[in-house]
């Protein structure tokens, strides 16, 4: 009785939950443990979206034509694509539209945090109105452009044909020759602040002790950018190109305000001819098909730049 008494408390410690945690908690199996909840969420919100549009773009799936039925169809999308002069014409817009405006925004971003890093007199002011653009939502911003730049009573054409660069107004999202050029200047003013923002934070992290040692070698404001500022930059300008690229084509919000993929074609882009593959024809296999060669171009994109940029040895 009394050996049973005695080994009473250490039962009841070995069933204590508090006890039982704490124990665990100073485990090799502990950490795995915490990744549970992040391994569940990313299941739920990526991994299943992903393989439920892989298996999409292989089956038939027209809303409006449900006679057609939802059977597996095989390659007859991808097949299709082949013979689709729009998907070609889109995909031919989105590296024109992708390629300039990360080119526009890197170059302004670049520009604004080498201003910024400089701690001037009133910098931190002219931070906040720099970011202000990447902070408006996208609705937001389409809106604001498409008024100003509105044939008849916007405020940058008027100004334009007051300082003579323009005889009369120009509906510039009107004119295939123009719209996607403005879409992209549009674009670059909103994504800009994006690359300013990472950008001077990998600033703030290269040692003073490097310029001062080149302005004594003689060096000046270029040599330094282009031997000390972009090289210590490279990896967080592979990851913000990777990211804005990531952004741009999985993103119509913009030209669907703008131009809505018009006029005819000529803003029209991947993303936003899935999105209406989708939701204006209902043909959602044909727009898992376009979204899983989205993807892949995405990849493809990302270890090829990965590579040339040799982000991955430094």
């Amino acid at each position: 009785m009394s050996a049973l008494s005695e080994q009473s408390p250490s039962i009841w410690r070995r069933l204590d939950p508090a006890a039982a945690l704490g124990r665990l908690s100073e485990s090799r199996y502990w950490m795995y443990l915490l990744l549970v909840p992040s391994a569940i969420l990313i299941l739920a919100v990526v991994l299943y979206p992903t393989v439920y549009g892989f298996q999409l773009s292989f089956r038939q799936m027209r809303l409006n034509r449900p006679d057609l039925g939802t059977g597996f169809v095989g390659f007859k999308h991808y097949i299709y694509m082949w013979s689709d002069k729009v998907f070609w014409l889109s995909l031919r817009n989105t590296a024109v539209w992708v390629t300039f405006a990360v080119v526009i925004e890197f170059a302004l971003g670049l520009v604004a945090a080498l201003a910024l890093n400089r701690n001037l007199p009133g910098t931190k002011i002219m931070g906040v109105l720099i970011l202000l653009p990447f902070f408006l939502p996208n609705v937001v911003a389409g809106h604001m452009w498409a008024l100003l730049l509105d044939p008849r009573l916007g405020v940058v054409n008027d100004i334009l044909v007051r300082l003579g660069f323009l005889e009369t107004y120009k509906a510039w999202f009107a004119d295939p020759s123009t719209a996607l050029g403005a879409a992209i200047l549009v674009e670059a003013w909103h994504g800009f602040p994006f690359f300013a923002l990472l950008l001077l934070a990998g600033l703030k992290g290269v040692p003073d002790d490097l310029y001062k040692a080149a302005s004594v070698d003689g060096a000046g404001p270029i040599r330094q950018l282009r031997l000390i500022t972009l090289p210590m930059l490279r990896s967080v300008i592979a990851a913000a190109v990777i990211l804005r690229v990531i952004g741009l084509v999985n993103s119509p919000d913009l030209l669907l305000i703008l131009t809505g993929g018009g006029p005819g074609q000529s803003t029209q882009v991947l993303s936003l001819y899935a999105f209406q593959k989708a939701y204006k024809d209902f043909n959602f296999g044909y727009a898992g098909a376009l979204s899983v060669v989205m993807f892949v171009l995405l990849m493809v994109f990302a270890w090829a730049y990965v590579r040339v940029s040799k982000v991955n040895q430094d």
